[in-house]
């Protein structure tokens, strides 16, 4: 009984030093030289398309995993053309073209024959769809530099400082 009762007492101390041992876990402050998990605007564009994308043509997970793939490619190319050709839509649309029918022909190897179908009886919609949104947040980052916010909760900004007449003639 007396071996069984220290064998147990030197588990439980074995146990305990070997925890004490381990250095706690704490939380790390983030390192600000690091993207943050989120995702940059193509990618977040990308995304909204191809999920859209997979609801639409019920794709299963493979085939989503393939289409988010290429929407990243050919999103990203797509508003490098934006950018580029800014003011100029036209050219935009020609470009922008030919990279969606540069994703026709990938979707082809992806996508089942019924579902193909669909996407391309589709195509012009889901080109609107992104295109809006591109429109939409591209929108909302030129008025946020055109109009920034005040620099106060109460709706007052930064500017020059107001003297009294009292204190200008000092």
């Amino acid at each position: 009984m007396r071996n069984h009762l220290a064998t147990a007492a030197l588990f439980l101390a074995a146990t305990l030093g070997a925890q004490a041992q381990q250095k706690p876990t704490t939380v790390q402050p983030q390192d600000k030289t690091k993207p943050t998990p989120r995702l940059n605007p193509v990618q977040e564009r990308a995304k909204r398309l191809s999920d859209q994308m997979a609801r639409d043509l019920r794709l299963n997970g493979y085939q989503a995993t393939r289409l988010r793939a290429i929407n990243e490619d050919k999103v990203a190319k797509m508003a490098a053309i934006e950018q580029k050709n800014a003011g100029n839509p036209r050219l935009i649309d020609e470009q922008c073209g030919a990279v969606c029918r540069e994703r026709d022909q990938e979707l082809r190897g992806v996508l089942s024959n019924n579902q193909y179908s669909a996407y391309y009886d589709s195509r012009e919609d889901f080109y609107k769809y992104d295109k809006d949104y591109a429109k939409q947040t591209n929108a909302v980052f030129v008025k946020s530099v055109q109009n920034p916010l005040p620099a106060s909760s109460r709706g007052t900004t930064i500017g020059p400082a107001r003297t009294s007449s009292a204190e200008a003639g000092r």
